[in-house]
């Protein structure tokens, strides 16, 4: 038994974190997770994270308070 399903989940959120030298604030950490989520939620529904993201945010620019999850795309 072992965890590397786990380990290589968070590899991508620590070297982030380093690349950008952390949050530097509360809000910001909250930001960064909810986007870590929002792309973690749409590897899971099978779904591109980038063309996610494309998605929302045109979305989101489109018709201000409308949210597209990742469910949606599928």
């Amino acid at each position: 038994m072992d965890n590397n399903a786990a380990v290589r989940a968070l590899r991508g959120i620590v070297l982030g974190r380093k690349n950008h030298y952390g949050s530097r604030s509360q809000r910001g950490t909250e930001v960064e997770a909810l986007f870590y989520s929002w792309l973690e939620s749409a590897k899971l529904c099978g779904v591109d994270p980038k063309a996610y993201l494309r998605k929302a945010i045109y979305e989101a620019i489109k018709n201000p308070g409308n949210v597209i999850l990742p469910s949606d795309l599928v």
